[in-house]
């Protein structure tokens, strides 16, 4: 690195130029949002959203709650606010994305005031503005909650963040270390990967605000802001030790050198570079999720060509300064890329994970600000007014056509990521579950199973169980573990009458009874194959001359006794034990029952007819 440059910059904005680009930047915010509410209105709580809900309505309000971690998240915040909101709304979509749109207006008008406080006022800070906004790698922060409630307050911590260095570098006192520390913290609260907003600001300070070569920046940067890295690395110890005190290692080693190529080619050629171009203008299905980015291998050549376009222009136009800023943005993705690395691949979802835009959805902002002190220069320069290049108004020229294909870009993007966010199997199944529930006889009762994979998957157990998805619900239905008549929710949320599937009894040894069990001595019933150690559904259908107990135990499992009634019955039950034989018994010691259907398995919808 070299010393700050001096070269050729924006003159200073006159005092006519202000109101317009309020005005301008007014209007860009106004219409990204509207294009966001376009697009996140279409879809619904999805996937981690629904044992965020589960979570929130079982809690009540203390560190049990807020300080125990969400799929090793450390939120307390974030819970918090679910919490808040659910207690209001239940399963309505509404007030989240109303928040997420809110929170992306409030990151939105804050990111417009550092770019005034740091570059000179011209209509070229606009384009670090739009960069931001339209990027289509921030549509999973503006739709999916369990996303936004994490990116969003990051990005924000960030800006804050940033704003209070650029202030405090200026001379502008301690109390903009007070909110340096509290925008960080603010960050952290919501989520833990806010620690790399610390190491951000580091950046931030040696790249763009320290003067000189490598050694001589680092240094002088260490020695001018010493009380800003004092603070910072107080509010970082401090955090890591309650983090660590909570969570389990996320660490994961990769399975070759293959896979971390794969994921670093994704992660730059597959998403950043192209979502900072308004990409990727192709996605791939993430089930009822957001979809990943999966860009046309042409369009990937071209925005590689395009990007490196940029960063030339702007290093002739700016020297050294956009070199840095460019190297600033290199050196983050570098750490997020170093930091979803360890503990991303080597899991089922390596071989994708270079392709998921809310992994990087704060890089949005770090991008804006590089390219603004790319394109635009330092405040402190414009005030030092100095020659203008011959070929300036030539790219001036350019600007107008480079911000239409930019937007169109992003447009088309969005709309194939809104195309796919509109597909919810989980809005689907809720919506139908509650239908049928409302029309379901009075006594109609289930037996807890897993929702379908594709509405919560089973990484989120014991939350993927229908007994925690419906719990929200103000007619959440009734669960039981054994019953006469019992009722299943089918894959589409549909109540159905229940069924086993799985192991079949072997035919009993007395002909027109099969397994006669009398009084209290124990009867033992085969089934064709053997089943092993595990919690199973059990469907026995029998005769019996008179009311009375019974008891029956699953191989060495425990006994779970129920009521038999006089003449057909059947009774459902969760055994838990294994092995190839049940054993049941009476409590009376004069009743008969004969039985010879029998089922161990699984309880589905009862096959039609």
């Amino acid at each position: 690195m070299s010393g700050t440059p001096s070269s050729p910059v924006n003159p200073p904005a006159g005092p006519g130029l202000r109101v317009p680009l309020h005005v301008l930047a007014a209007g860009l915010i106004t219409v990204s949002l509207l294009w966001r509410a376009s697009i996140t209105s279409r879809g619904y709580l999805t996937f981690d959203d629904f044992p965020l809900l589960s979570r929130a309505d079982a809690a009540s309000i203390g560190p049990d709650y807020l300080l125990t971690l969400f799929n090793n998240h450390f939120m307390p915040a974030g819970q918090l606010l679910t919490w808040v909101v659910h207690r209001l709304t239940e399963f309505q979509y509404w007030p989240y994305a109303t928040l997420m749109l809110a929170a992306q207006a409030l990151v939105s008008v804050l990111l417009y005031r550092l770019l005034l406080l740091m570059l000179p006022n011209g209509p070229l800070l606009l384009a670090p503005l739009a960069l931001f906004l339209f990027t289509p790698l921030t549509l999973e922060a503006s739709s999916w909650w369990a996303v936004a409630v994490n990116v969003l307050p990051m990005q924000l911590a960030m800006v804050l963040a940033t704003g209070a260095f650029v202030r405090y570098q200026r001379g502008g006192g301690r109390r903009h270390l007070v909110t340096l520390a509290a925008a960080i913290v603010l960050g952290l609260v919501f989520f833990e990967k806010s620690l790399l907003i610390v190491a951000f600001v580091a950046l931030f300070a040696v790249f763009v605000y320290s003067p000189g070569g490598p050694v001589r920046a680092v240094v002088g940067a260490a020695r001018r802001w010493w009380p800003a890295w004092l603070t910072l690395t107080v509010v970082s110890l401090l955090f890591l030790a309650l983090y660590l005190s909570q969570a389990t290692s996320s660490l994961r080693q990769p399975a070759s050198a293959n896979e971390v190529f794969t994921f670093l080619r994704q992660l730059t050629t597959f998403t950043v570079i192209p979502g900072l171009l308004g990409g990727p203008w192709r996605w791939l299905d993430g089930a009822d999720g957001a979809p990943l980015t999966a860009p046309p291998e042409a369009a990937t050549w071209v925005a590689l060509a395009v990007f490196a376009a940029l960063v030339a222009l702007t290093v002739v136009l700016r020297g050294s300064l956009a070199t840095r800023a460019w190297l600033l943005l290199l050196s983050y993705v570098a750490l997020d890329a170093a930091l979803l690395g360890a503990t991303r691949l080597g899991s089922v979802f390596s071989g994708v994970a270079g392709a998921v835009p809310r992994y990087v959805g704060e890089v949005a902002v770090v991008a804006a600000i590089c390219l603004g002190v790319a394109l635009c220069g330092l405040k402190s320069e414009a005030e030092q007014p100095q020659k203008q290049p011959q070929w300036r108004p030539v790219f001036g020229y350019l600007v107008p056509p480079v911000a239409i294909l930019f937007l169109v870009s992003c447009f088309w993007s969005g709309q194939g990521y809104g195309d796919d966010w509109a597909i919810k199997a989980g809005r689907d199944y809720l919506n139908t579950a509650r239908a049928d529930l409302a029309a379901a006889a009075p006594g109609t009762v289930f037996m807890d199973q897993p929702v379908p994979e594709a509405v919560v998957g089973p990484l989120s157990a014991p939350y993927n169980l229908q007994s925690r998805f419906f719990a929200p619900l103000d007619q959440d239905p009734t669960f039981v573990t054994q019953a006469r008549n019992l009722w299943i929710f089918d894959q589409a949320g549909h109540i159905r009458p229940a069924w086993v599937a799985g192991t079949h009894g072997a035919p009993g040894p007395e002909q027109g009874c099969g397994y006669r069990v009398t009084g209290d001595q124990p009867t033992t019933l085969r089934l064709e194959k053997s089943v092993g150690d595990y919690w199973y559904a059990a469907r026995i259908a029998y005769i019996s001359d008179r009311d009375a107990t019974a008891t029956v135990r699953l191989g060495a499992g425990h006994e779970h006794q129920f009521d038999v009634h006089r003449g057909l019955n059947a009774i459902f039950l969760l055994l838990d034990g294994g092995g190839s034989e049940l054993t049941m018994k009476l409590g009376d010691p004069a009743a008969n029952i004969c039985t010879n259907e029998i089922d161990v398995g699984s309880v589905v919808p009862q096959p039609a007819g």
